[in-house]
């Protein structure tokens, strides 16, 4: 009876670990399909040498976007151009519509951006939050999307 015990214990903890380990290790949702023609254009300058801001453009090309990526020698020009302030900066600005979206911002706010069309510049994922998209390392830290108008801000959306 013991033996039996143990093995419905070790089965069910090595289950347990397996669902585990593939929920950690899970990219989300699959990326909607978008037929070539329909993606979103989105510039992206940032400087060079910043691998998250490549990760990021990759993570929104998965998700129905179209990136153009564009190294300048001095991104705080860009965020100035485009009103950006200093306390929600990040390490890249993109441009999509009339819209600036500054760091690491999910796809699905850009998308509620672009549907609500409220009055705003942007919005802005200040910092780099670790398990933000391009970011991607785990974390249970709460971070948050920023919407801006250059007066104000307010939380857009809270992620986990």
């Amino acid at each position: 009876m013991n033996n039996r015990l143990f093995y419905l214990l070790f089965n069910f903890a090595l289950a347990a670990s397996i669902l585990f380990w593939l929920n950690m290790f899970r990219k989300g949702n699959p990326a909607p399909s978008v037929p070539p023609g329909q993606a979103t254009a989105v510039t992206m300058y940032h400087a060079e040498g910043c691998e998250c801001c490549v990760r990021w453009a990759d993570y929104l090309e998965k998700h129905g976007f179209r990136v153009e990526k564009v190294k300048v020698p001095d991104l705080q020009v860009v965020k100035n151009e485009k009103g950006v302030p200093n306390e929600l900066s990040s390490c890249h600005t993109a441009v999509i519509g009339n819209y600036v979206v500054e760091g690491h911002v999910p796809a699905e706010d850009i998308r509620r951006l672009l549907t609500d069309q409220p009055e705003a510049i942007g919005l802005s994922v200040p910092g780099m939050p670790a398990s933000s998209p391009g970011m991607d390392m785990p974390s249970n830290r709460p971070w948050y999307t920023v919407l801006f108008d250059g007066e104000k801000s307010l939380v857009y959306n809270t992620h986990r």
